[in-house]
Formats: C-alpha cells, structure tokens, sequence
C-alpha cells in the first residue's frame, strides 16, 4: 500500500482556512490521540530534554480516563487542541453530532485544565465543507500537517525514511500519543531531532509557529 506523507493538494484548495504547514521556516510537533498514561510521559521527558514545545491533540474520553496525564502536558508548558471526543471519524457524522463531539471535549479540557481550546484536528484527516465551517462558531482553528510519519504503525523504519525524505522548512509533524506506537515513539522523537539539526532546521513553537 502506498503512504501519502503529505496530504493532497486538492484538498489544501478545498479548505483553504485549515492550516497545512507553519510559515515562519521552523518545524513544529504535534501529537495526536492522548492523553495516555503509556506514552505521554515518554513524549513530555523527551520534549523537556530537547527544550521543544509542542501541541497536543487530545481525545475527549481519554482526557476524561487520565487527567492527570493532560495536567501533566500543560504543567509543562504544552499546548493542547481537540480532536473530538471518542476519535469519530467527521464526515461520518451529524451536525448535531459533530458539535457533541466537540463540545464534550472543549468542556472536559476546560474543566480537568481550565483551558479554552483553539486548536482542531479531525481524525484521519476527514473533513467536511459543513463542519469545517462550524469550526468557525466553536472559535476553533483547523490544523492539519504536511508530514505525517505513521509512527502508528510501530515500524521505525518507516518513520526514518519519512523523515529523511520528507523533513522540511515549514513542517507540521504529526506523532501519536497512543500505545500503537509504544515501542519506537522515543526513537522516532530522537530521531526527528537529529534530522532537523542535520538538514539544519529549527523547530518552533506553537504560538510562533500557528500565527
């Protein structure tokens, strides 16, 4: 099966308020599908020892099973964005579901961090013309990346040659925060960074990095 490490063109026409890459020539990491008690500690260790910051796209009823977890991304100085909140697949839903989805998670957030979220990730990447454009009244930012490493499926192999081939100025980087990856999310985050610094690049932070 081929991988796409970058999504479609088509659809950075389509959706032109999402945003795709940063665009102030530095790398950004986000992590998608924590909190979990497995792996974000793995993932918050390793950021504090590179100093980089990242930002966190959480599942609303894994917040809910492990918030301390999500305290602990904050104490850390972390952002956090949503990401629904039972990880459903977008253009399968309702209007009235979609709002539950993240009106569920925006309220969990809020009241186990007391943080208003910003930041919205579809899983899988779906989405749709109605609910990108209900984004809007959930004052909500759509981002979604530009290299995509499939840590996720727990070959380390195939994160380094993403990587490699694909790590540039400008990127959006996506891991996971989920038990999929257990095994090689340390490495893959060590081996991002040696990446970067031998292609010279810089990674950012959030607020810099999604203005």
């Amino acid at each position: 099966m081929k991988l796409f490490y970058d999504p479609s063109s088509i659809g950075k026409i389509f959706f032109p308020a999402s945003v795709w890459k940063t665009h102030n020539d530095k790398i950004l990491f986000t992590f998608d599908d924590g909190p979990n008690p497995k792996t974000t500690p793995k993932i918050l260790d390793l950021l504090n020892y590179y100093g980089l910051k990242a930002v966190f796209f959480v599942v609303g009823e894994n917040v809910m099973k492990y918030p301390e977890q999500l305290k602990q991304i904050v104490e850390a100085g972390h952002s956090l964005g949503n990401h629904t909140f039972n990880h459903k697949v977008i253009t399968r839903l309702s209007e009235i579901e979609f709002n539950q989805q993240v009106e569920a998670t925006n309220k969990i957030v809020e009241d186990v961090a007391g943080i208003q979220l910003n930041y919205f990730r579809p899983p899988k990447g779906r989405l749709s013309f109605l609910l990108s454009r209900k984004l809007k009244s959930f004052g909500l930012t759509n981002i979604m990346w530009n290299l995509l490493t499939y840590d996720y499926k727990n070959d380390l192999n195939i994160v380094k040659f993403a990587l490699q081939k694909y790590l540039k100025r400008n990127s959006i980087l996506i891991m996971h925060d989920n038990v999929k990856n257990l095994e090689i999310i340390e490495d893959s985050i060590r081996f991002a960074v040696k990446t970067a610094e031998n292609k010279s690049l810089q990674f950012g932070e959030p607020s810099e990095c999604l203005k």
